[in-house]
């Protein structure tokens, strides 16, 4: 447990000596700067990789080029990926993304044909959320069990991959984290609740609108519905002044949604609802089907390292229901994560939205000094993820580099030690009785853990990263060339247009790709080895001179399976 502390700094004047580990774990709660804290935490956990990791196939890379597309043609109403429409998600992300590109551009830190400034949303929206659990979970379970909360949902693993993707998910959890503290503000102390705090609930609803659709407003209806029943509304509901809310709401999201239907003569709503959404909750889109119990499932992966605190205190939490602040908390998670279990597409980050009430009953647990020890069962349960978790991603990080390249690289046995030291300091923690302790060390004993996985292991890789790689040898062997100028065949990652520019041409197969470098001069063309030999037989019948300016070998992970793309031109 805990105790109490003074309050920050850890060290008194008269101090000579280092204060022990536990001494920190118990006074950093009742630290004096707590945003300051947790923002230095998440920084720490967060940037190693953010700006060297190469860009990720599928998703990132789509978001990144549609969002590029917007800069490169000042079009900020319909949502291109390359010569297509992308009616799938509405606009905000790509809004948020191109201005983070027009920013670095602005102050010369960055431009627009880099990944990183399109991932800036993702490490906001997360940092936002982060804050926004410690600020608004205060009211629910105590500053001290919020703040460690906190730093336990900053460490999820889960978290820790969306601020490195620039798609929509960690934004969303921002707005989702921000309205549901407003909601429980409302819902606890409805007398105090200002027009203030109202508007701002609403914003944030239409927001989360622009953002993902209805994935946000659904999480928040479901909890108001439920509370509703449990308690049969009441002053809480009126608090949030829907009668003017609503329609400020709708204020946010109408501008775009009646530009993006004249735009597109109504083919957004059409392919966005009948084709994306209806598909997710039918039908398992783009193979992600998952089980009923998927998800619970995934948390212990998901939630590395919080999940075994959290696990520890969901029986709390369900006997102490009856408390206002607990019931908000299950009321928040509960429906949301049927409703996400019942959908038919389901992937471990669907369900970051629920991840703030779950750390939040944990830590509510863990801080309690009346607190009944958890069944056995669920003890082993989340020591054996926290082991497993730690060990896999220690070891995973020394061995990956051999298996993909074929080398050894010390920096990557770093994980090693690094999973060691994080086991020795947690479950040292547990030993000793002390959860909550246990949560923070987790926390930041994560740090090295992550900064070997996703800095000294991950962006020096080579096999995975056929794309920048094609990049590279197009520019060395054809520097200037003009994005249409160059096409391919065999390979259509989205990482590949975003790596070589917008206009690359996608080639159907590998005769298109012999009439395309014959259609005119100085023309660069990548096959890849299952397309060859009929590139080559359609090539000769065209009476080309083929010239190979290279090739690039790697592993295309989103098909799992090995690749080669040799580059072609036309000599004359």
């Amino acid at each position: 447990m805990l105790h109490g502390a003074p309050k920050w700094p850890p060290f008194a004047p008269e101090a000579t000596t280092p204060m022990p580990l536990r001494d920190v774990l118990d006074r950093l709660p009742e630290t004096r700067w707590p945003r300051l804290c947790l923002t230095l935490l998440c920084l720490l956990l967060w940037l190693p990789g953010f700006f060297s990791l190469p860009p990720g196939d599928r998703d990132e890379s789509r978001f990144a080029q549609a969002s590029r597309q917007m800069v490169e043609s000042g079009d900020y109403v319909r949502i291109r990926y390359g010569e297509e429409e992308r009616n799938k998600k509405p606009v905000g992300i790509h809004w948020a993304q191109a201005a983070s590109a027009h920013v670095a551009e602005a102050l010369g830190v960055g431009s627009r044909d880099q990944i990183w400034p399109y991932r800036v949303p993702s490490l906001l929206g997360a940092l936002l959320g982060v804050l926004a659990t410690f600020h608004w979970g205060r009211a629910l379970v105590g500053r001290r069990a919020a703040f460690l909360a906190a730093a336990m949902l900053a460490s999820c693993l889960v978290l820790v991959v969306e601020t490195h993707i620039a798609k929509t998910d960690a934004a969303l959890f921002a707005t989702v984290a921000a309205a549901m503290g407003l909601l429980g503000r409302a819902y606890l102390s409805p007398g105090s609740f200002t027009g203030r705090q109202a508007a701002a609930f609403w914003l944030v609803m239409g927001l989360s609108i622009l953002l993902k659709g209805p994935i946000g407003p659904m999480v928040v209806a479901l909890a108001v519905v439920t509370l509703a029943i449990s308690d049969r509304a009441g002053r809480w509901l009126k608090a949030l002044r829907p009668a003017w809310g609503i329609p400020l709401m709708i204020l946010v999201v109408l501008p775009w949604f009646v530009a993006i239907g004249l735009a597109t003569q109504g083919r957004f709503f059409a392919e966005a609802v009948g084709g994306d959404m209806l598909a997710k909750v039918n039908s398992g889109e783009e193979a992600h089907w998952g089980p009923p119990g998927y998800y619970i499932l995934t948390f212990l992966i998901a939630a590395f390292p919080a999940a075994f605190l959290v696990l520890r205190g969901l029986p709390a939490a369900w006997r102490d229901r009856l408390n206002p602040g607990t019931r908000f908390l299950l009321a928040w998670l509960i429906p949301s994560w049927l409703v996400f279990e019942a959908v038919a597409t389901k992937l471990p980050h669907y369900s970051l939205p629920m991840f703030p009430p779950l750390m939040l009953l944990g830590a509510a647990w863990a801080m309690d000094p009346l607190r009944r020890p958890a069944p056995a069962w669920l003890r082993w349960i989340g020591t054996f993820a926290l082991v497993l978790g730690a060990a896999g991603l220690g070891l995973a990080s020394a061995v990956l580099p051999y298996l993909a390249d074929r080398r050894i690289d010390p920096f990557a046995l770093l994980g090693i030690p690094a999973a060691a030291l994080f086991l020795w300091g947690v479950l040292g923690q547990l030993r000793a009785g002390q959860p909550a302790r246990a949560g923070l060390a987790a926390a930041i004993l994560a740090i090295p853990l992550y900064a070997v996985a996703m800095q000294a292991v991950l962006p020096r890789l080579s096999a995975p990263w056929v794309s920048p790689r094609v990049a590279a040898l197009l520019a060395q062997r054809a520097p200037g060339l003009p994005p249409a100028q160059f096409g391919i065949a065999g390979y259509h990652e989205p990482s590949l247009m975003f790596s070589t520019g917008t206009g690359t041409q996608l080639l159907r197969n590998g005769p298109a790709a012999a009439a395309f470098l014959a259609e005119a001069p100085g023309r660069f063309a990548a096959i890849g080895d299952r397309d060859l030999a009929a590139f080559q037989a359609e090539a000769q019948r065209l009476g080309l001179n083929l010239r190979e300016e290279g090739a690039v070998e790697g592993y295309n992970y989103t098909r799992g399976r090995h690749i080669v793309l040799r580059l072609y031109r036309a000599a004359s």
